[in-house]
């Protein structure tokens, strides 16, 4: 329960929970504070080895890092880690560590090679999400051996934080800023505003503000104002501020579409951890090419905060690159059966992609083929898993393993399976349609894997990659754990907690 729900250990001790206790259980004694730190203790060591068993059979990984700081005011940075296992995405909390030094790339670098020496990860990492900061950057670019892959979220973010540095939208949000922050501190006129709510049947809904660290909140604050507009200008009876109200709303209604449009993209890409980065650049062809492409009929305010969120987009995630085709993020698309046409993009981008993945192909180890017959979820590492360890997981594996060898020994491989050549197996894939965006391409994985045995593995490897990096509404949560009731937990606890919680 404290693992879970993130309480303080010291809540054995209240008198409250002790008088629960004996309402449920009389003969009952509740354990000390100690006791119960002990055996939080004891279930993260078990839990860590669980971790270490999955982490054990996975080919390949990826993993998200962020750094945040604790309402002590000390830095940590988590790492998570990413892999499919059974084409299902997996992830689990690696770790949570202190930073007290500086955030040097040195440092972080430090920080991320000793996790995967750590977690026996070195060689697996295919690559890194983090958000834009320049020393992350850095250090994922140069200092480290997998690719670096920022953040889509975060870069989306900037990228609306530049269209609303144009001048006249700016003056826009900080009116709309400034006259919610009047109802928020005034009684008098939020008393005022739900009674023009009731007498004109609107929803009771209270006026939000928008936060710069978070995301879509400007989305949230005018699609609340112009929901909102007729109370508001009710209560506003003042000419002078009913006039200032009526401009602004005019531009609300031209930017909201667009900004809702923004919003499903963020909410798209960010409301599961399970999204891959095949996402990423097929949502920012349709942002650029349909909903942020200036139309006649709008204000030049609109046109301007679209050609500079844009702008942004194309400078930081660059589309039309040649240099960008071995990138992870396009290589994961063309492995995603939902954009393998890869329409979104120019024709030489989309030769030098395939070409790439053709590389990789050639590149494949040999020997690391999936045995034959094991089955279209076994591989070679885990059954070399499986023989090196003793844990009940990996011993269950070990056994449907022997069978499946048994049938493919007596059988052999070409019974079942058609043997293709690399080119052969690239081809027939992409020859085949696509399919509906709303399919889960793992799913479709699942089923053809046997067809494409060697697509597979690189499948693996590049569709547990995720678009956005552990973002900080995550983290909202982490502040059950580090508050004033446990504002003097050492960094270790601090570890232990959030690992638990996480993935248990």
């Amino acid at each position: 329960m404290i693992a879970k729900d993130m309480l303080p250990s010291s809540f054995v001790k209240g008198d409250g929970f002790k008088e629960l206790m004996d309402y449920i259980e009389p003969e009952y004694t509740v354990p000390a504070r100690k006791t119960i730190m002990a055996r939080l203790e004891t279930l993260h060591t078990e839990c860590a080895a669980a971790v270490r068993d999955k982490l054990a059979i996975a080919e390949k990984v990826a993993i998200t890092t962020n750094s945040w700081t604790a309402l002590n005011t000390e830095s940590y940075v988590t790492i998570t880690c990413h892999f499919i296992r059974q084409w299902k995405m997996k992830s689990v909390v690696l770790q949570t560590r202190a930073l007290p030094e500086r955030h040097t790339a040195e440092n972080l670098a430090d920080m991320l090679n000793t996790a995967a020496e750590t977690w026996n990860l070195k060689g697996k990492i295919t690559a890194c999400v983090h958000d834009n900061a320049s020393n992350m950057v850095l250090t994922n670019t140069a200092l480290l051996e997998w690719e670096s892959n920022p953040c889509f979220a975060h870069t989306l973010q900037l990228a609306i934080n530049d269209g609303f540095k144009v001048s006249s939208i700016n003056r826009v949000v900080g009116a709309a800023s400034r006259l919610i922050s009047h109802f928020h501190h005034s009684p008098v006129a939020t008393q005022a505003l739900k009674l023009k709510q009731q007498q004109q049947n609107l929803p009771q809904h209270r006026l939000t503000q928008y936060c710069k660290t978070r995301w879509n909140s400007i989305n949230d604050m005018i699609e609340r104002l112009q929901k909102q507009r007729w109370a508001i200008a009710a209560v506003l009876s003042d000419r002078s501020f009913t006039k200032l109200a009526e401009r602004m709303i005019i531009i609300i209604e031209e930017l909201l579409p667009v900004l809702c449009s923004l919003k499903c993209a963020t909410t798209a890409l960010c409301g599961e951890s399970e999204v891959p980065i095949s996402m990423v650049y097929p949502v920012t062809a349709t942002l650029l090419s349909k909903h942020l492409k200036p139309v006649p009929e709008e204000s030049n305010k609109v046109t301007e905060f679209k050609t500079a969120v844009s702008e942004t987009l194309r400078r930081r995630l660059e589309p039309a690159a040649l240099h960008r085709a071995g990138k992870a993020a396009l290589i994961s698309s063309l492995l995603d059966p939902r954009h393998k046409h890869l329409k979104f993009i120019d024709a030489p981008v989309r030769m030098a992609i395939r070409e790439k993945l053709d590389e990789l192909l050639s590149n494949l180890p040999q020997n690391d083929d999936n045995i034959a017959g094991v089955g279209p979820h076994t591989s070679m590492l885990e059954v070399e898993a499986a023989n090196s360890t003793g844990s009940p997981l990996l011993k269950k594996l070990r056994t449907k393993c022997d069978k499946h060898i048994a049938m493919a020994t007596l059988f052999g491989d070409d019974y079942y399976m058609e043997k293709a050549s690399v080119q052969t197996e690239l081809k027939n894939y992409i020859l085949e349609p696509c399919i509906p965006p709303d399919q889960d391409p793992l799913e479709w994985w699942r089923v053809n894997e046997n067809r494409y045995r060697k697509l597979a593995r690189l499948a693996k490897a590049y569709l547990c990659i995720s678009s956005i990096c552990t973002s900080r509404e995550d983290f909202s949560a982490v502040g059950l754990i580090v508050n004033r009731l446990h504002s003097r937990l050492s960094p270790e606890r601090v570890d232990m907690l959030i690992f638990l919680n996480k993935n248990l």
